[in-house]
């Protein structure tokens, strides 16, 4: 079959069912559009977590004179705080690296993260505990150092700043696992509809398939014109949602967010054209499929 003639086909096809056309494209356009979102944000997950992971502390926060924690009979003495540096000198490689602070310096980082806030006034050095700050060679070593350090005198609490972040990933991937519930809502609608304008257009030209099988046309030289046009509006709706992600990428995370929280890894460029060629991969094979189906049954013969 020539390649004019199938062209032709297409183009005719797609002009007759102009406004289902457009449907289709919008409607493949918005499910994979959610589709590549919800890809990218895993990919924004997984980002952080090597970051954050890999910057993550383990807290060991000592006696203060007002500690309730059952070991703690009065502020910390300085055996104490020897013995505990000590332990956590003895717990390498796994302890990475370590840093004291003591109440006065944890003062000052208090009053610079609450700056302008009249919380300050109500706090004193003297409530700020001494703390061993921790970076372990695996974060998931943190067992090792608590067993170690929980219960020894003069340490109030071991606390495993991973578990804090923990929560918040969660969260995170709640939203990817909705966003992929949404876009595959959208996708069933997507193939639904492939069914309904391929099925309208055989219908509309059963004059003539009907002629071109009685001149001895093969199934699949029938049927090619009509996938075709399902996959050109699926190639359409694709290359809206890769534009959607780009705009977003370039004029949303790169111009609006990195500049502003910049203590966030964001996915990057190479993170967004891993991307892209899903979504053609995606609408295309739906595209097919559907058609495909639909094809079987209407033009039989």
């Amino acid at each position: 079959m020539r390649t004019s003639f199938i062209a032709r086909e297409v183009g005719g096809g797609l002009r007759r069912n102009f406004t289902m056309t457009v449907a289709l494209i919008v409607s493949v356009a918005v499910s994979l559009t959610l589709f590549g979102a919800a890809l990218l944000m895993r990919s924004q997950v997984d980002r952080m977590k090597g970051y954050w992971y890999d910057k993550i502390q383990v807290s060991i926060f000592l006696c203060g004179e007002n500690s309730l924690a059952y070991n703690c009979t009065g502020a910390v003495t300085d055996t104490q705080r020897n013995e505990v540096r000590a332990t956590l000198e003895g717990l390498k490689p796994t302890v990475q690296e370590m840093y004291y602070e003591s109440s006065n310096e944890a003062y000052a980082r208090f009053k610079e993260q609450f700056k302008g806030s009249p919380i300050i006034a109500n706090v004193a050095p003297s409530a700020m505990p001494e703390s061993f700050r921790v970076k372990l060679d695996d974060p998931s070593h943190y067992d090792e150092v608590a067993a170690a350090l929980e219960g020894k005198p003069g340490v109030e609490s071991v606390q495993d700043q991973r578990k804090l972040l923990e929560r918040f990933f969660q969260i995170l991937h709640g939203l990817q696992t909705f966003a992929l519930a949404i876009a595959g809502a959208m996708l069933f609608v997507t193939v639904l509809l492939v069914m309904n304008t391929v099925r309208v257009a055989a219908f509309a030209r059963r004059r003539e398939t009907s002629i071109m099988r009685s001149v001895g046309a093969s199934n699949s030289s029938i049927r090619l014109p009509f996938i075709l046009e399902a996959v050109t509006a699926a190639v359409l709706g694709a290359g809206l949602a890769a534009g959607t992600l780009v705009a977003v990428k370039q004029y949303v995370i790169d111009a609006r967010l990195q500049p502003n929280l910049t203590f966030i890894a964001w996915v990057t460029w190479q993170d967004v054209l891993a991307i892209l060629p899903w979504l053609f991969v995606v609408g295309i094979g739906t595209a097919v499929l559907a058609s495909g189906f639909t094809l079987r049954r209407y033009l039989k013969g």
